[in-house]
């Protein structure tokens, strides 16, 4: 039989991704409006498009990739080695760029080179926000184990 690790609460994979895209919405908007050019407003209103839609991924990407490392490992999230962290990290932000690109040329009018290299410094500044975050929300916030039914917690000597 499989090891089957706790996973995130709804309510806690719910805070963990409020928290996560507003920090990214205050950390990141300054630095992409001086670089860009883009007015600060206008980058704020497609900053806070892509931080809805990174929310979407976040949480569908996340509990995948939770669930999966838990079937592989049996492991907790909370439990993930560096590497592994680091390579959680990358992922994300690979699939997100996919989804963001044709968006960022839409809002902003630039052609897809520029887009590009814009998207990629979103996704390199949010690479290393996101393993920052995460690695400090899983010691914050730990996955508490499950309570088997009928047993008790007891004091330990």
């Amino acid at each position: 039989m499989a090891i089957q690790p706790r996973l995130r609460s709804l309510p806690d994979r719910l805070r963990q991704i409020a928290l996560f895209e507003i920090g990214g919405l205050l950390l990141i908007t300054p630095p992409f409006a001086l670089l860009s050019g883009v007015p600060v407003t206008e980058s704020l209103g497609l900053l806070a498009v892509l931080a809805l839609m990174a929310a979407v991924w976040n949480g569908a990407y996340n509990t995948a990739f939770d669930w999966f490392e838990g079937r592989l490992t049996g492991r907790t999230a909370d439990r993930r080695p560096f590497r592994l962290r680091c390579l959680h990290a990358v992922g994300f932000e690979t699939g997100l760029l996919l989804m963001t690109l044709p968006v960022i040329v839409w809002w902003t009018g630039m052609g897809w080179v520029d887009a590009l290299v814009a998207d990629i410094g979103l996704a390199a500044g949010y690479t290393v926000y996101a393993l920052v975050f995460n690695l400090g929300y899983d010691r914050i916030f730990p996955i508490t184990p499950a309570v088997r039914p009928g047993a008790e917690a007891r004091p330990r000597d």
